[in-house]
């Protein structure tokens, strides 16, 4: 019997449907599949072997104890270290969950691999940034208290400098806590070209404890706060866009920079270490560096040698204690700066500051104030105030930094004064290491000021300066007391600025009238006789000259 139409129609819509649910799931396990490839894992399950570590993780250990300018020479471990210890995953999940943090200190795989890295192969830097945490942690503390921020960031200078306060990465974030230009800035941080205040410890830690405060208010989540401390606010949000809005970093993990995936486990990482060094055998370092610290203010320009040599401290620990002041050189004459010195020092600077300021000060600040006697046609050496060059010979072993050091230059100076493109220098050349002020002689054509010849002619009058050498103690009061005239008088005669005077200096302190017999008149000289005099004096003095080796002309004396 044949099917009616209708039955076939029905019997085609039924088949149709089937076929478009068939379709409908098979496109939808496709879209399932597809989707779970790109949505982010669970923090638990990721295992991330593309991450780039941050820069302090990969630094060499040997630049790291150069940069911290400590001695570590005579430092000892407070205990016995023993080999790494390594704890099945559920230990190290109990660990991190027991320290007392605001901050979530989740575990991984990618957290592990960096508790493995600092607990074996950057063991030794760990007990030596241990040492430093002696010294920098309850600053850190103070501040992040101060701004009610966790406790637990003062670990972040570990991960971003591994503590080192002139740590400068390749894209120019410099200091502790790692500023950029622009942001430090922005934070109120001054650089310039004698002071960065991204190496201020301090001042640093100020700033880094308001930015992070900042970007709390923006994300409310201290993963996502690290996070865009590393890479900036901008990646953060693109990253939070891409996963769809989510705000959870290990949501959002796949989607930022690979430099920054490695930033929070690196963190937590290091909250770690810090806590449980004991139990994988680390012993932190012991260092004798550390000593009360105080500041004093500084209104005037001074240099770290001057304070060295007078205060008796120790170039490098000036240097270390201050690492804001990139060439040494505080500018106090710019705005008053902060000087942190030990305790045991602070009054005697105070007390010596006079000596400091004027203690070998054209040789440490060889900057000049004035050069219009260059264009007037003044001599540069010799007896108007001139300089000598002092010379050393480079011996074996020597390098820039350790001869300026020795001379109290800058490695600066040195290249300057010897026209040097690199630090490299050959064993024998002669290096020019200081810059000796030359005393003007009391000779007549220096010491007559005027001369008048009286009505007869017979004899003449001049004016005779009379000169006293300043020695250490001496005030330009006590001077002006002892020879009976003014502090004016003295600055108008010296062409005195202010009353800083330099020790050795020689100052006009009196002027007297005395007669002298009238000069004969002295017979017309021809002036073609007397130039071709000179010329040939000149000529044979370049003769003489070339005769000689320039290696064997004297040094300066006090060289070696």
């Amino acid at each position: 019997m044949p099917c009616p139409q209708g039955l076939f129609i029905i019997l085609e819509q039924k088949m149709t449907q089937k076929l478009n649910f068939i379709f409908l799931l098979l496109m939808g396990m496709c879209f399932s599949s597809s989707f779970a490839q790109t949505t982010p894992q669970a923090k638990d399950t990721i295992n991330d072997k593309s991450i780039i570590a941050p820069e302090s993780m990969t630094e060499d250990l040997s630049k790291l104890l150069h940069d911290w300018q400590m001695d570590f020479s005579t430092a000892k471990e407070n205990c016995r270290p023993g080999q790494d210890v390594v704890y099945p995953d559920s230990l190290y999940v109990r660990k991190l969950s027991n320290i007392p943090s605001e901050m979530e200190l989740s575990y991984n795989r990618v957290v592990r691999s960096y508790i493995d890295m600092y607990s074996g192969r950057r063991r030794s830097q760990v007990a030596y940034m241990l040492a430093l945490g002696d010294y920098y942690f309850p600053m850190f503390e103070e501040v992040l208290d101060k701004y009610g921020l966790p406790l637990e960031l003062k670990y972040l200078p570990v991960i971003e400098s591994a503590l080192n306060p002139i740590a400068v990465s390749r894209v120019g974030a410099t200091g502790l806590w790692q500023f950029m230009l622009r942001t430090g800035k922005g934070y109120g941080l001054e650089v310039n070209s004698l002071v960065d205040e991204r190496r201020d410890p301090y001042k640093a830690t100020e700033a880094a404890a308001r930015y992070l405060k900042d970007l709390y208010s923006i994300y409310r989540d201290w993963n996502l706060v690290i996070a865009a401390y590393n890479c900036g606010p901008g990646n953060v949000n693109k990253a939070i866009a891409r996963s769809g809005g989510r705000r959870d970093y290990w949501e959002i993990y796949y989607n930022l920079p690979r430099e920054t995936r490695g930033y929070v486990p690196a963190f937590i990482a290091a909250n770690y270490i810090m806590n449980y060094y004991g139990d994988h055998n680390i012993c932190p370092m012991q260092s004798s560096n550390f000593a009360a610290l105080d500041t004093v203010h500084v209104n005037k320009e001074v240099h770290f040698g001057q304070i060295s040599d007078v205060l008796d401290i120790p170039l490098m620990d000036i240097k270390r204690l201050n690492p804001q002041f990139t060439r040494d050189i505080v500018p106090g004459n710019y705005e008053p700066y902060a000087l942190v010195l030990p305790t045991n020092k602070v009054l005697a600077y105070v007390s010596k500051k006079d000596e400091i300021m004027n203690y070998r000060r054209s040789q440490f600040l060889t900057h000049r104030l004035s050069t219009d006697r260059y264009l007037q046609g003044g001599s540069t050496s010799g007896g108007a105030g001139g300089t000598a060059n002092v010379y050393h010979r480079v011996r074996r072993g020597d390098n820039l930094s350790k001869i300026a050091t020795r001379y109290g230059a800058t490695v600066s100076q040195l290249k300057s004064w010897n026209r040097l493109r690199s630090t490299k220098i050959p064993v024998g050349k002669r290096l020019i290491v200081k810059k000796r002020t030359v005393q003007p002689t009391a000779s007549p054509q220096q010491t007559n000021y005027a001369e008048a010849r009286d009505a007869s002619g017979a004899t003449t009058t001049k004016t005779v300066n009379q000169y006293y050498r300043v020695k250490k103690g001496d005030t330009l009061g006590a001077i002006a007391r002892r020879n009976r005239v003014t502090v004016s008088q003295l600055k108008s005669w010296n062409g005195l600025r202010s009353s800083n005077i330099s020790i050795g200096k020689q100052l006009v302190v009196k002027k007297k009238t005395v007669k002298v017999a009238a000069p004969k008149e002295e017979p017309a000289i021809d002036k073609s006789e007397m130039q071709s005099s000179v010329i040939s004096d000149y000529l044979k003095g370049q003769i003489g000259n070339s005769d000689e080796d320039p290696t064997d002309k004297p040094v300066a004396e006090g060289t070696l």
